[in-house]
């Protein structure tokens, strides 16, 4: 039976891998230590970011890491993660099971230095057991090991199991020792997070581990995850098994939106030991979703990959559109952005030695990546777009849309700059600005309304906060192309009032207030209200998210006033405990705030504004990518979605205005 060209690919690919699979011997000399394991426990932060809630599903990362190391070097087939009753963690993979025979520099098995020694593992240099690794670079294990108050590592290799049992952070409580035989392979670990360096909480979270898994899966095709949850009542079990890869992951990502076409455009090839697999789809809306990863690790900040990717795009697209005599030689080429509109893309890279760079090191900095991924898709887009004449008229067609709502954009932009309304001296009755010129103490509060506006400004702290109302709701900049969306005023009104332009030439460093407070009512409206403002952050000022600068007020929903005495509460439980706690006979008065204008200056200040007493979210983003999806559900063009999300979610709805 003739084998179809999706069979084709994957076939492909599967033998691509299996040629790349490392065929060195993975045992005792392939460790390699670097340097032996310092205060980790004394810093931990050096070492994972932050001992919070993210620290903690960072120790989970890095031993699901090296598993899908194994993956990468053509050996793991199956990962499945545990989360236990105890609050320990099981990680089991079916690979080749860490080397228990002796480290020459260390005198120790491979087992304990693996798990002992930092920077000491099968990832480095020509005679490691890895030609690419995520994770820490052999930091990962004795890290978790170290921040773990014990662990177990249970080794099946050589037809035996062998088994380690480490204490205190890190301390080997039972050496290395054979426990029985088997006739599988792999790794398996358990560790419990200390409470003594974790101290806020010890508490993982089953879905922002679940979306990471799914991620890996998607991004090594072929291989298993899963994830059991054991700590409620009954188990909670997931799989994720993708043959396609990344091809399947852009049809995840436009899972809330219309593709064009059905297909999916797919590249892929390997350049000097750099293998690399691009995915495109696009579809009907207006946002761009191209997405970067390097060794399974999110490049969010984008780096040399995505930089050859948009290079190839730009120059194919043009070159079709001139020789299929879609742009005449005096008009201007296509834009980058032009192309991006409404495509879905996954950009994944495989490289030995990865250079990062950017604030957070998550910047892929190799030069010689930049042109790989640029030859590759390059070559095969045009392909493409040759072999499928119509696709290729889809996809045209789709950017001389956005290039004319490109051009619109520019024209409305200059008119709104004639006419000065992004001018501040425009604005003295909208922005009450700040006397600080230092961005860093320097707030915004976006206010829903005059009234509550009004109260903002008389309570307000005017070396510090500014305050800027919004009348009514912004637009849905979700389903709204830009040239929409520079003749809102609303808008027009917080692009001039925080200073740094808007996506694409958005510059963060220019922002004029590091604290950027969405304040709006605990009602429908007022949710309403911070969602499009969160969309419009997410979409057109996506760094200030990233950098932190984007807050959500906490006003009080309840007030008691009892001996001449004010007691606020923020949710029903806190107004139970003030009741108990003054001993108030039932049925005794309280206000129920539903709006912010209902609220004098003085209370707005006390209760919302005042740095020493107030409460604020700050908005962070975990994964683009879900968050991506959450916005297309929510504001995009289809109802399904959003009703799904509505139905999934509505049980958690507490205090609903209607």
């Amino acid at each position: 039976m003739k084998e179809t060209k999706e069979e084709k690919i994957i076939r492909e690919l599967a033998e691509e891998k299996e040629r790349e699979k490392v065929k060195t011997e993975y045992n005792a000399s392939s460790i390699q230590v670097l340097e032996g394991l310092e205060a980790v426990r004394k810093r931990p932060g050096m070492y994972i970011g932050t001992t919070s809630v993210a620290g903690l599903h960072h120790l989970v990362w890095e031993i699901v890491d090296n598993s899908v190391d194994e993956a990468l070097a053509g050996y793991a087939k199956n990962i499945d993660v545990t989360l236990n009753k105890d609050g320990s963690v099981t990680v089991k993979d079916d690979g080749r099971g860490i080397p228990v025979d002796i480290v020459a520099k260390t005198g120790k098995p491979a087992l304990e230095t693996v798990y002992t020694v930092l920077h000491a593992g099968g990832k480095f240099g020509e005679g490691g057991g890895y030609k690419v690794s995520g994770g820490l670079h052999g930091v990962g294990g004795s890290v978790v090991n170290a921040l773990s108050s014990s662990m177990i590592a249970d080794v099946y290799r050589n037809g035996k199991i062998y088994r380690i049992k480490f204490g205190n952070g890190g301390k080997v409580l039972e050496p290395v020792k054979e426990i029985g035989v088997s006739n599988r392979t792999g790794t398996t670990v358990t560790f419990l997070a200390d409470p003594t360096i974790f101290t806020e909480t010890q508490t993982y979270h089953f879905e922002t581990i679940r979306d990471r898994l799914r991620q890996m899966a998607y991004l090594n095709g072929g291989l298993r995850l899963t994830i059991k949850d054991t700590r409620g009542a009954t188990d909670v079990y997931e799989e994720f098994y993708y043959e396609g890869g990344i091809k399947e992951y852009v049809q995840y990502i436009n899972k809330n939106k219309e593709p064009l076409f059905p297909e999916v455009i797919f590249c892929y090839g390997n350049e000097d030991n750099i293998f690399a697999e691009i995915s495109i789809q696009y579809n009907n809306g207006y946002n761009p979703s191209v997405y970067s990863f390097c060794n399974n690790i999110h490049t969010h900040e984008g780096g040399t990959h995505e930089e050859g990717f948009r290079l190839a795009t730009t120059r194919i697209i043009n070159q079709y559109a001139r020789e299929q005599k879609m742009l005449k030689e005096s008009e201007e080429n296509f834009t980058s952005d032009d192309i991006r509109e409404g495509m879905a893309a996954i950009i994944s890279v495989k490289h030995r030695d990865p250079q990062y760079e950017g604030q957070t090191k998550t910047k892929l900095g190799n030069a010689e990546v930049r042109k790989i991924v640029s030859n590759i898709v390059g070559e095969q887009l045009y392909r493409f777009m040759m072999e499928n004449p119509k696709l290729a008229k889809i996809i045209m067609d789709k950017v001389q849309l956005a290039a004319d709502a490109r051009i619109a954009s520019r024209n409305a932009k200059e008119n709104i700059r004639r006419k000065g309304a992004l001018d501040l001296s425009t604005l003295p009755g909208k922005l009450a600005d700040c006397s600080s010129k230092d961005p860093v103490v320097s707030e915004l509060y976006i206010v829903e309304g005059n009234s509550a506006g009004g109260s903002a400004k008389n309570g307000r702290d005017r070396e510090t906060q500014a305050i800027l109302p919004l009348r009514g709701k912004i637009l849905n900049v979700q389903k709204a192309q830009l040239k929409k969306i520079f003749a809102n005023t609303e808008i027009g009104n917080l692009i001039t009032a925080i200073g740094a332009g808007i996506l694409p030439e958005f510059d963060v460093s220019k922002s004029r207030y590091h604290k950027i407070v969405i304040m709006t009512d605990a009602d429908v409206d007022g949710s309403h209200i911070r969602i499009l403002l969160l969309t419009f952050f997410f979409r057109y000022m996506r760094p200030l998210i990233e950098a932190g600068y984007v807050y959500i007020a906490q006003p009080p929903l309840y007030k008691v006033e009892y001996h001449q005495k004010a007691y606020y509460a923020y949710n029903d439980g806190q107004l139970t405990q003030i009741k108990k706690q003054l001993n108030l006979p039932e049925g005794y008065p309280f206000q129920r705030y539903k709006g912010l204008g209902e609220m004098d200056a003085e209370q707005l200040w006390e209760t919302t504004m005042d740095p020493k007493a107030r409460k604020m979210l700050r908005v962070a983003l975990q994964d683009a990518i879900e968050a991506d999806s959450v916005f297309d559900a929510l504001m995009g063009e289809n109802v399904e979605p959003r009703r799904d999300f509505i139905e999934k979610n509505a049980k958690f709805v507490k205090n609903l205005d209607i």
